[in-house]
């Protein structure tokens, strides 16, 4: 998991372009901000708004994320403790959806972000020289 790799730039909340700059306003549970991307990188100037209503496609990656958290809740629950009761599943669930969705939204607008905005290690010395 090195720089330039579009794993570095999701796990790390960072700058597609040039995996430096930070690529939202603050941390996912500063709920006053979550997911409030960046219109620009502060250290290579990409524009991370490419166009208006650009991350409302970021919804269906949402979607799959929260779909892939309840079964993954639902399977492992299923497996390990095969006699628990349907309803307990249901609140773990419950539970663990609303206490990641921050999370679960900030990291589907850096995928959707990641899809669209290619890495270029010559992205820094490029907004160096235009400065």
């Amino acid at each position: 998991m090195k720089k330039g790799s579009k794993i570095y730039s999701i796990l790390h909340f960072k700058c597609p372009k040039c995996h430096e700059g930070r690529f939202f306003i603050s941390t996912p549970y500063r709920l006053k901000t979550t997911g409030d991307v960046l219109e620009t990188c502060e250290k290579c100037g990409n524009n991370n708004m490419l166009e208006p209503g650009f991350y409302q496609g970021a919804m269906y990656v949402s979607y799959a994320l929260g779909v892939a958290l309840f079964v993954s809740i639902w399977a492992g629950t299923s497996l390990f403790t095969p006699d628990m009761q349907s309803w307990l599943q249901i609140c773990i669930v419950a539970i663990s959806a609303i206490g990641l969705s921050p999370l679960l939204y900030s990291l589907s607008k850096i995928l959707y972000a990641n899809i669209f905005i290619k890495y270029d290690h010559k992205a820094l010395a490029n907004h160096m020289k235009q400065s």
